[in-house]
């Protein structure tokens, strides 16, 4: 203390010889968590999961036509229809990934809604049966490229029609594309959208 009565207080940066050894450590922490776990983390995951880690990308035919984990806007009826989605400006926009955050009683969200079902029934007039929720609402991403199986079953009948096809032979691709729950617990089987049609498209 000095004569005058006043603590003079010394922070550790403050003291002699402290700074060196603080932007050493603050380096070495950046390199190792900024660069060399990231890095081995993404070598791991290319050696042993080369095509998750790639994206999960579709090719057909040498082209690339999507990704399991992004659904794609169809509104032709002869195709299966996906979620709804929120992102923006553009439709299953992997940049913009993000729910409606709408509340049950926004008229954006029922207005949504009521659109889908419209279209859904426009679309096949002769199927009363209940529409599947997820049908008419968005995910929570805006993205998912899953519906339901009920979903999936809602359309078949649709979808058989305008293909000309026998309805037990969509069923079946409906099944072939019919996902379990993941790591066999968590959540409901789901029907991949995009991988769905792509079989329909294949059949000659």
């Amino acid at each position: 203390m000095s004569a005058q009565g006043h603590l003079k207080l010394e922070t550790p940066a403050s003291q002699p010889g402290m700074l060196r050894p603080a932007l050493t450590l603050f380096v070495a922490l950046s390199v190792v968590t900024g660069l060399l776990y990231p890095g081995l983390v993404t070598g791991i995951a290319q050696a042993v999961f080369p095509h998750q880690a790639a994206g999960s990308l579709i090719v057909r035919h040498g082209e690339t036509v999507g990704s399991e984990l992004i659904g794609q806007p169809f509104s032709d009826p002869k195709y299966f229809w996906g979620r709804l989605s929120a992102t923006a400006p553009m439709p299953y926009n992997g940049a913009a990934s993000v729910g409606s955050n709408l509340g049950p009683t926004n008229p954006a969200l029922t207005d949504a809604a009521k659109g889908r079902i419209d279209a859904l029934h426009e679309a096949d007039p002769g199927n009363r049966a209940p529409i599947p929720v997820d049908l008419v609402t968005a995910s929570g991403s805006g993205l998912d490229p899953h519906i339901s199986v009920a979903a999936a079953q809602y359309q078949v009948a649709r979808v058989a029609r305008l293909r000309g096809l026998p309805t037990l032979r969509v069923e079946a691709l409906v099944k072939a594309n019919t996902e379990g729950p993941g790591l066999g617990v968590l959540g409901e089987p789901g029907v991949n959208v995009l991988k769905l049609n792509l079989a329909l498209d294949d059949i000659k």
